[in-house]
């Protein structure tokens, strides 16, 4: 059984958990100060487009979005930022410019800046209330790659062979992925008040199963989820197959 008695696992189809993850953001921004800690990648962007749908129906939605504070798990290092491959372009596209907020709102770690400053201005917010995450297929969280401490801090962080060839398929070939990025640490992560991990896909499987069900280990850095008290996981059936009776 995992350390966090508080996971919750929910087993879905790519629409409807995004739909569901979608909800569970449109609960923080129905908050006095909300705090987003925002993703990147193909598990999440059916999210933010199911999240503007709701914010386009709803003042009260809206009125969250004004006050709302982004914060993004990582950045790769050597893309300016207006590169369509960054993740501040990526965000400001998928999420920012659909949902509404202010461009000054979406915060990016950045290699100009002392990493551990990152974690600070989070501090400084409020605390991030839910973030998203996805899981890579060697169990990396953020660009946390295995051997991350599992306290570790925002920081600059070498990119595993796998992880580049696993996001080759946004730039097109495998020497135009960056060597490095920074991310959020894997303390950085955990200090959020609620994690929301989606996972989609048969290769996925063994990653999700292990983050879950085996040691915490540095090996994996996402089997540090396994120490936080709320976590949501929404995967589909094929992600999921492993963790389900007969599976």
């Amino acid at each position: 059984m995992p350390a966090s008695s508080s996971l919750r696992l929910i087993v879905a189809d790519r629409d409807e958990a995004s739909r569901q993850a979608a909800d569970l953001l449109a609960g923080v921004l129905r908050t006095e100060s909300p705090v987003l800690g925002l993703a990147t990648g193909s598990s999440v962007e059916a999210v933010y487009e199911e999240l503007a749908i709701l914010v386009s129906g709803d003042p009260e939605l809206q009125s969250g979005v004004s006050r709302a504070q982004a914060f993004a798990l990582d950045e790769y290092i050597g893309l300016p930022p207006d590169d369509a491959n960054s993740y501040r372009a990526t965000l400001l596209r998928q999420f920012a410019e659909p949902v509404g907020l202010a461009p000054d709102h979406l915060h990016l770690p950045s290699p100009q800046a002392v990493a551990a400053a990152y974690d600070d201005e989070i501090a400084r917010a409020g605390g991030i209330r839910l973030q998203l995450l996805g899981i890579g297929s060697n169990g990396h969280i953020g660009f946390n790659e295995p051997g991350s401490l599992l306290n570790s801090r925002t920081r600059l962080v070498d990119l595993d062979e796998r992880t580049r060839r696993d996001n080759a398929r946004f730039f097109g070939a495998l020497d135009a992925v960056p060597m490095q990025a920074i991310t959020q640490g894997i303390g950085t992560i955990l200090n959020a008040a609620t994690l929301v991990v989606l996972a989609f896909g048969s290769a996925k499987a063994e990653a999700l199963t292990a983050a879950i069900l085996g040691p915490v280990t540095p090996d994996l850095p996402a089997s540090a989820l396994q120490h936080h008290p709320d976590v949501i996981v929404l995967a589909d059936e094929e992600a999921s197959r492993m963790l389900r009776p007969g599976g």
